[in-house]
C-alpha cells in the first residue's frame, strides 16, 4: 500500500491552525463543543500543548491529538479539573496517591480523525495510538492523564491501553460528554502489559508494524522543542543529550 498519510509532531505555523480547525470539528461533532468554548476550555494551557497531527498529500488534517506537556503555568487540566464538579477532588494529591510523578507526567487532552469511512477512521485512530506512544517514549513521560469518553476509553482498551480510575473520581458527564473518566496510566506498565496480552495490538499499535500507508517520521523528531519562554529548559537540552550519549 503506497503512503497517503503522513504523520507531524510538534505542528506550527498553518498546519497547527489546521489542527486546531480538525480538533474543533470533530469535538463538535462528538459533543457539541463550539470553537470558542475549546479556545476557553484549553487556552490556559497553549503554553505546553503540542499536537500530533495526521496530514495527507496535500497537508490538510486529517486527525490530530492535543497533549499537554509537563511545567506548564497551569499545570494539567484533568488535575485541574477534577477539583470541580461533579468530582470535587484535589488533582495533585489524587496523582500523589497513585504515585505519579507531575514533572514527566503528559496529559492526552484531545483526540480526534475526521472520519471518511469507518475502515480510514479506525486506521487513522490506531495511527495517532502509534504517535503517542512514540511521543511517550521520545520524552520520557512516566505516566498519562485523560479524562476520556467512554467511546475513547472502550476503543484504548480494545488494544490493550487499560487505564486506571483516577482516586476519588468516577463516571460523570463532562463538556458535552455524558460519560466521562478521569483516568491515569504508567506508561512502563501499560506498554509491558499490552505487550504480554495483547500481542497483536502491541506489533500494530506500539510498534507500528502493518500501519499500512502511514509514513512516520524518525523517532528524534516527536521530543518536544522548548518554546521562547522556556530558556532554562532550551539551555539545559544540550546536557541532556551529552549524559545521553
Amino acid at each position: 500500500m503506497s503512503t497517503d498519510t503522513w504523520m507531524h509532531f510538534d505542528v506550527q505555523g498553518p498546519m497547527l491552525a489546521a489542527a486546531r480547525d480538525c480538533e474543533a470539528e470533530v469535538f463538535h461533532k462528538w459533543f457539541g463543543n463550539t470553537r470558542a468554548q475549546l479556545d476557553e476550555e484549553y487556552g490556559p494551557y497553549e503554553d505546553r500543548s503540542v499536537f500530533i497531527v495526521l496530514a495527507d498529500r496535500q497537508d490538510e488534517v486529517l486527525g490530530a491529538a492535543r497533549l499537554i506537556a509537563p511545567g506548564g503555568r497551569a499545570g494539567l487540566k484533568t488535575l485541574v479539573d477534577v477539583g470541580r464538579q461533579p468530582w470535587g477532588v484535589d488533582g495533585a494529591r489524587a496523582a500523589a496517591a497513585v504515585g505519579i510523578d507531575l514533572t514527566s507526567t503528559w496529559e492526552v487532552a484531545t483526540l480526534g480523525v475526521r472520519q471518511s469511512s469507518s475502515a480510514n477512521g479506525q486506521r487513522l485512530s490506531l495511527a495517532l495510538y502509534h504517535g503517542l506512544i512514540i511521543a511517550a517514549r521520545a520524552n520520557r513521560a512516566s505516566s498519562f492523564v485523560a479524562i476520556l469518553d467512554r467511546r475513547l476509553r472502550h476503543m484504548l482498551t480494545s488494544v490493550g491501553f487499560h487505564t486506571q480510575v483516577l482516586p476519588g473520581t468516577s463516571t460523570a458527564p463532562y463538556l458535552g460528554s455524558d460519560a466521562s473518566t478521569p483516568v491515569y496510566a504508567h506508561c512502563a506498565t501499560l506498554f509491558e502489559n499490552q505487550r504480554k496480552q495483547f500481542p497483536d495490538a502491541h506489533r500494530l499499535v506500539t510498534l507500528g508494524v502493518g500501519l499500512d500507508g502511514v509514513a512516520v517520521p524518525a523517532f528524534e523528531t516527536f521530543r518536544r522543542r522548548p518554546r521562547p519562554d522556556e530558556a532554562g529548559d532550551a539551555a539545559q537540552a544540550p546536557l541532556d543529550e551529552v549524559r545521553r550519549r
